[in-house]
């Protein structure tokens, strides 16, 4: 009784590793990467790129491949400004760099840059500031205001030398 079952589970297990192997091999493909190909590497072990998180892109720049270390290891040419990192980076970090086809995409660099257009129809005009606050460590102030006649002494709007209107 305990032979069937040993045995049961054994077949069980090797049908579970078959499986297995069979579902990794139909969804993994393998990178080939050579010496000189340029290659773009993770972020998420680059603590000190500047800017939020959020927006920050998911791969850097492009690297030149120096040397292969095998399947699962590249060894790139970093940067000076880099030169605290290691450069050695497991393929999972690594993407190869695809550099724009003007053919493919012919559009990308011929959008024109749009200016929005600037207001000079006159002075805007101030009826009451509803609210005011003092920026944090600066002297500056912002104005929440509603439009209406002018209070300020000056031809344009200068929020600084606004006075508190009574409401």
């Amino acid at each position: 009784m305990l032979d069937q079952a040993r045995k049961h589970a054994l077949r069980c297990m090797e049908d579970s590793f078959a499986y297995a192997e069979e579902k990794w091999d139909k969804s993994h493909a393998t990178q080939d990467f050579k010496v000189g190909d340029l290659v773009l590497v993770s972020t998420t072990n680059f603590n000190n790129i500047k800017g939020c998180k959020k927006l920050k892109d998911s791969f850097f720049r492009t690297f030149v491949i120096k040397y292969l270390h095998g399947e699962n290891a590249v060894e790139i040419e970093l940067s000076e400004e880099l030169s605290n990192k290691h450069p050695t980076y497991p393929v999972s970090l690594i993407k190869p760099y695809k550099s724009s086809d003007a053919e493919r995409i012919p559009l990308r660099n011929k959008i024109p840059q749009v200016i929005p257009p600037i207001e000079t129809s006159g002075i805007k005009k101030i009826t009451k500031v509803l609210k005011e606050r003092k920026l944090r460590a600066k002297k500056v102030r912002e104005y929440l205001v509603t439009p209406g006649r002018i209070s300020c002494q000056s031809s344009a709007i200068d929020f600084t030398s606004c006075k508190r209107l009574a409401g």
